[in-house]
Formats: structure tokens, C-alpha cells, sequence
């Protein structure tokens, strides 16, 4: 058995349990960190996504991609047939993405300095919706303009598989089981590693119904 088919029957064997996970070298996922905040969590989504709603995007090969998506902060992630980047208006409103939520900014903060990257400032948050089926193809983020910033990834509503990969997309990844409340940190030398979301499957959570949120937390400007 390979470190990182250990790793995930670690993590499938005590789903529930409470702690701090490390996945690499400067990647690491808190159990639970987020749970207790989940309600003010999903209520910050639901009044950005009143401003700007969730929408499929299309990838620069033209296809629509499974996961809908919005942003909020002083920059959002978009895609389109040009590329990948970050605007400061929502192409779908003309508008500017709504203001960052104290609440993602402060998790944000304290999930990071955890992990040992203190002073992260986001300025930037991208916000997933999944429904079963939904997925995201292993990929890196890079489209910010300082890799020397963390991503601070947060779980809300239904599980998923995520699926933390290594330096080259070609190299198999663990696939890491993530509730509700999960955060995910990586950073530094680990900044760069390919990631992505398996196929999501049914089910129904309290507070989200058959849907999974992912707040994705960057530093998008210098």
C-alpha cells in the first residue's frame, strides 16, 4: 500500500475525528475548524450569491464547467473563452463583486496562522457550489500574482473526496475525505501542487440540503 492510499484509509476509517491532518509537507487539514461558525458561514454565501449569483462558467476550450461558481472581495476568479484570471467587476452583473464577508476574512486569517503562515490578508474569495455529480479536474492556482500567499480552502455542507495531488498532474492523489466545517491550508513549497473535487455523491446535509459549498480563500493581488 502506497503513503498516500495509507492516508486516505486513515482518514475513511475516523471521518469524524477532531484534529489537524497533515497532507504534505506545508498542506494541512483541521478537522471541524469551521463547523461551529457553519451556520454564519452559508449565510454569508447566501447574501453574496443574492448580489451576484452562482453561474456556470465557461473554460477557455468552451466548455461549461460542472461546478457553479461567484466571488466576493476586492477581486473575482473568472473564466471564459479569453482565459483564467481576476476582475474586479462581475462579468455578469458589470457590477463589482460584493465586499468580502468578515467572517471568511477572520477564518481565513486564523486557519492560516494555524498552519504557520501568519499575516494572510485575502482579497479574494471564490465560492463553489456542488451538486451530486459536480467535480473539479485535478489543477493548480495560479493565477494569482504572489505564490507566496497560502490557499485556505473551506468545506461546507455535504462530504466530498478531495484530491490532493503533487508537483506534476501525472502523479496519482490521495484522496482525502472533507466534511462539513473542514479547512484546508496549504502554502510555501506546497503551493503549487495539483488539487481537484471527485464526482460528489447524493445525500443531504442539515444546513445545505443536497449541496456543498467550498470557499476558496487567495491573495489574488501583490
Amino acid at each position: 500500500m502506497t503513503p498516500n492510499e495509507t492516508l486516505a484509509l486513515d482518514l475513511v476509517e475516523r471521518p469524524g475525528e477532531a484534529g489537524v491532518v497533515k497532507l504534505s509537507a506545508r498542506a494541512v487539514l483541521f478537522r471541524g475548524l469551521a463547523r461551529q461558525r457553519g451556520p454564519e458561514l452559508i449565510g454569508a454565501i447566501e447574501a453574496v450569491s443574492a448580489v451576484s449569483p452562482f453561474r456556470h462558467m465557461t473554460t477557455p476550450g468552451g466548455r461549461a464547467m460542472s461546478v457553479a461558481l461567484t466571488n466576493c472581495g476586492a477581486a473575482g476568479w473568472v473564466s471564459d473563452r479569453t482565459g483564467y484570471r481576476y476582475d474586479a467587476l462581475d462579468p455578469a452583473t458589470g457590477r463589482p463583486w460584493p465586499a468580502m464577508p468578515a467572517a471568511f476574512a477572520e477564518l481565513a486569517a486564523a486557519a492560516a496562522a494555524c498552519a504557520g503562515f501568519d499575516g494572510f490578508e485575502p482579497d479574494a474569495a471564490l465560492v463553489n457550489r456542488y451538486v451530486p455529480g459536480s467535480r473539479l479536474s485535478l489543477h493548480q492556482d495560479r493565477n494569482e500574482r504572489d505564490f507566496g500567499h497560502p490557499i485556505v480552502s473551506v468545506s461546507l455542507g455535504l462530504p466530498a473526496i478531495f484530491l490532493w495531488g503533487g508537483k506534476r498532474r501525472a502523479e496519482r492523489p490521495a484522496r482525502v475525505p472533507l466534511l462539513h466545517g473542514d479547512v484546508v491550508v496549504w502554502g510555501g513549497e506546497d503551493r503549487l501542487n495539483f488539487h481537484g473535487v471527485a464526482p460528489l455523491a447524493e445525500g443531504a446535509h442539515r444546513l445545505t440540503g443536497g449541496v456543498r459549498y467550498n470557499v476558496t480563500l487567495r491573495k489574488a493581488g501583490p
